[in-house]
């Protein structure tokens, strides 16, 4: 990817950790708020009850289930942008057009692509207890998602790393002020 200016100085960073289900965005993300301190929200936590029921009967989501979700997830982020505070999302975002609404919620967002094998992938799927995404939903979501293009923030991340060292690979892209990382309570 080619790398896109940075926002003014002083804009809070807004992560957006995105990929298909079974990437680990919650894992990876959990990671940075460790490494980061800043607010986060699982996206999924947000997706009204319909979706995730139609989600858990194996039935993929369409544009019109989104929009809605992805309108809270602007807010909750755009509401933090207005206090001058940095976020982490999580959130599958595999639509151009879904990252569109996403990055309205604050100049600085940046995207943390998550991608990996896709036997990797459903063997994770299979092995999550109590999540409402079945494994057969991975196929329809590899069939939707778009690559980030040219002009949008943000990285492409192997997840067959370790969790710990994927939050180290967007900490060195972003090049965060020493300020704004907080020092783990143990070394990862």
């Amino acid at each position: 990817m080619t790398p896109l200016p940075d926002p003014a100085p002083g804009v809070p960073v807004h992560l957006v950790v995105m990929g298909v289900s079974g990437t680990g965005k919650t894992t990876i993300a959990g990671a940075l708020r460790d490494l980061l301190g800043w607010q986060f929200a699982e996206g999924d936590s947000y997706h009204p009850p319909e979706n995730v029921t139609k989600m858990a009967r194996g039935r993929p989501l369409m544009d019109e289930d989104r929009w809605p979700w992805l309108e809270t997830l602007c807010r909750w982020t755009a509401e933090r942008d207005a206090e001058g505070l940095p976020t982490i999302l999580t959130c599958s975002a595999l639509k151009r057009s879904y990252r569109d609404v996403l990055r309205r919620g604050g100049e600085g967002t940046f995207f943390v692509h998550l991608v990996g094998d896709k036997g990797l992938l459903l063997e994770r799927m299979q092995h999550r207890p109590g999540h409402f995404m079945p494994p057969t939903l991975l196929e329809s979501q590899l069939d939707t998602l778009q690559d980030l293009g040219p002009d949008e923030r943000g990285m492409l991340v192997d997840v067959a790393n370790p969790p710990e060292r994927v939050a180290r690979m967007v900490l060195a892209q972003l090049d965060v002020p020493a300020g704004n990382v907080q020092t783990p309570s143990e070394e990862l």
